[in-house]
């Protein structure tokens, strides 16, 4: 058995300062130019999850304070935290005291502010207009549509890209050098395909994987993060388009069953797959429109067998059609 790791991985292998983040290069410049200058704006860094915007947020403020870091810098959740009664108190009581570093104003990061009532965002605009001088605010979001205009303006904006397959390769091969993990090209592309940008589900589900078995290849990777491989789905979809129903529904039951997906589950792996299919452009509208009936009458509580037996008769009618 291979020897139990009690340490998350995503945290052991967190940069601590800009030069360590992965990708992201023209912003991790612009944050550099701010420690270069010991002058910042507030800014909104939005992104899908695991591109690294509370890591470069924490990042900065490591290389603007150096040891003093823990005295001026304060990271809240803005999904647990996220009414205008934190504002008030924790926020406020933070941005209103005066900095002891050299740098002559302290960081408050508010992660997920998306998720902030639209009062408690108001509320947040004034103060910061209020205390720019002794505080400067960091505002990450999956979504910066829902953060308000008042605040958007008053921010520099940063766009967080999903991670290259490139990058998140090399940093999946250090861990795995680091670690001892014994992993295969195969593994390396299942892992990559499962994270879809995201480093740390990659890092998260790498980690699973080496604490069950000795070697990463592809079959654990599926098994862990329970998604179907590729390969299998193609073989589904091949089936339906063919005009096999009932082949296509009996390999889509026993994939339900060996890798304990949901209907949603399988929906969306399926919607993933036809992006990517070599198909004509109008057999390609026709299946993503079936599948976007699929996924909103699952949503809504339709049963998943039904759904999928709906979804897997589309299929078919429209190769027929063909």
């Amino acid at each position: 058995m291979p020897e139990v790791r009690d340490v998350m991985w995503t945290e052991k292998y967190r940069p601590r300062t800009l030069g360590d983040i992965v990708n992201q290069a023209d912003i991790v410049e612009r944050l550099k130019r701010f420690v270069k200058e010991r002058s910042m704006p507030h800014c909104l860094f939005a992104g899908t999850p695991g591109t690294g915007k509370t890591t470069a947020a924490t990042c900065l403020a490591h290389d603007l304070y150096g040891p003093d870091v823990r005295k001026n810098y304060l990271e809240l959740n803005a999904s647990d935290e996220r009414g205008i009664d934190v504002v008030r108190t924790t926020v406020k009581d933070f941005a209103r005291t005066v900095s002891m570093a050299e740098v002559p104003f302290k960081i408050l990061v508010l992660d997920e502010a998306d998720s902030m009532t639209p009062e408690a965002q108001q509320a947040l605009r004034r103060t910061m207009e209020m205390y720019t001088n002794t505080c400067r605010f960091i505002l990450a979001c999956n979504y910066f549509t829902k953060i308000i205009e008042p605040i958007q303006s008053r921010c520099a904006f940063f766009r967080f890209v999903p991670l290259r397959a490139d990058d998140v390769k090399g940093r999946i091969k250090l861990i795995c050098e680091e670690e001892r993990v014994e992993i295969t090209p195969k593994g390396m592309d299942a892992l990559v395909y499962i994270g879809g940008g995201d480093l740390r589900r990659t890092i998260n589900t790498l980690q699973a994987a080496s604490a069950s078995s000795t070697t990463v290849d592809e079959a654990v990777v599926y098994r862990i993060s329970g998604r179907v491989s590729p390969r299998e789905l193609k073989e589904v979809l091949g089936e339906a388009l063919a005009g096999n129903f009932n082949g296509a529904r009996e390999r889509t039951i026993r994939l339900m069953v060996d890798y304990g997906l949901s209907g949603l589950d399988v929906v969306k792996q399926v919607h993933r797959e036809v992006l990517g299919m070599q198909v004509s452009e109008k057999a390609k509208l026709q299946l993503l429109d079936v599948i976007g009936e699929a996924e909103y009458r699952l949503l809504e509580g339709g049963s998943d067998e039904i759904q999928l037996n709906a979804l897997i008769a589309k299929i078919a009618l429209l190769a027929g059609r063909a």
